[in-house]
């Protein structure tokens, strides 16, 4: 099932429910556009391999293909989204609970960035909706356990593989280079890291972009009334709409996550840039094919902490990573309970 975007414009114009639910969710997208998409530059700007104001440009308009290339690829990880959680039964409760959810995302996500805390936007989606379905159920039949199992192993894939592949990817390239000029390799790993940033930002739209849509379509069947439907066909439209929206949140910048991200957590040079670069890319390409929905932060983060543990454990500034891992673990309770207390809310209110 899916729908045209002449249906869509004609439906907000006469459903308020509608045009509200789809202004929440996009801006939910431009608030991960914002915060999230800016781990993908982070080490191509601290290493100097390209200046912050190109590489925003850069990374939204990668941002931009992630998402329209990949949900035309395969949209395994939008359909997870969707099926992860139950909002059937009453549709106009469940849409309210939904927005309910997205307004909650929105005050996580926001509260973090003023911090500049990179916590997970992805994460903060799961765990918004799944505490806004657990209070439209009333209780846990509101989740889809075979789904939800799935970020479970998202979480351990985004985790290990990041720092394992961003570990044995430096060390490879260290040991190929070994005997080379050291600035004729500056010179290559300067371009190699441009390519890594932008690999990564094409990746994180794939990901994150597709989360998002999940949630729209689920908004607009709940908008029409149509609680039960389990297979739908994301539009061009939307995919266009949405990687827009990404794009012009992180054009907006982030440099405090960028800051947080390639600047105190480990120092780098240009190859260990590039390496952590494409080995978090790698591992976001995988877990897209799969359908597993992976935070892109964490697996940023954690291929960053691997390069940055193959020079020396002491290369890792591990305060700056516990306060992090701290923000990652808080965020499922935080924002699921922000999402069920808020539904619960809205619920009695409208």
């Amino acid at each position: 099932m899916t729908i045209s975007f002449a249906e869509f414009l004609k439906q907000i114009v006469n459903n308020p429910a509608l045009l509200i639910t789809a202004i929440l969710t996009l801006g939910v997208v431009l608030v991960n556009g914002w915060t999230d998409a800016p781990n993908a530059i982070a080490t191509c700007i601290s290493t100097r391999a390209i200046s912050p104001h190109p590489a925003i440009i850069m990374a939204a308009i990668f941002n931009f293909f992630g998402v329209f290339v990949m949900t035309l690829v395969n949209a395994n990880v939008a359909q997870t989204i969707y099926n992860m959680v139950d909002f059937h039964g009453n549709t106009h409760e469940a849409l309210v609970a939904l927005c309910a959810a997205l307004f909650a995302i929105v005050v996580w996500s926001t509260a973090a960035w003023y911090f500049g805390i990179p916590t997970s936007e992805s994460h903060a989606l799961i765990a918004g909706i799944s505490g806004a379905a657990i209070a439209l159920q009333g209780n846990l039949s509101g989740i889809n356990g075979s789904e939800w199992v799935k970020v479970i192993y998202g979480l351990i894939l985004s985790t290990a593989l990041g720092f394992i592949m961003g570990w044995l990817l430096v060390k490879s390239v260290a040991i190929v280079f070994r005997n080379s000029n050291r600035k004729n390799t500056s010179d290559f790993f300067q371009g190699a890291q441009v390519f890594g940033g932008a690999a990564m930002a094409f990746m994180h739209g794939a990901q994150d972009g597709q989360k998002f849509m999940g949630v729209f379509m689920l908004g607009i069947f709940l908008a029409n009334g149509q609680g039960s439907v389990e297979n739908f066909v994301i539009p061009i439209w939307l995919m266009m709409l949405c990687s827009l929206v990404m794009a012009l949140g992180t054009s907006i910048g982030g440099y405090k996550i960028i800051k947080a991200v390639g600047m105190k957590m480990v120092k780098l040079e240009k190859y260990q840039g590039f390496s952590a670069d494409l080995a978090a890319a790698g591992c976001l390409l995988i877990s897209s094919l799969t359908g597993i929905p992976v935070s892109t932060t964490h697996t940023k983060t954690t291929s960053i902490m691997g390069v940055g543990a193959a020079k020396r454990l002491s290369a890792v500034n591990w305060l700056m990573v516990q306060e992090m891992v701290w923000t990652w673990i808080l965020t499922f309770p935080g924002c699921g309970v922000i999402g069920f207390i808020m539904a619960k809310l809205f619920i009695w209110i409208f």
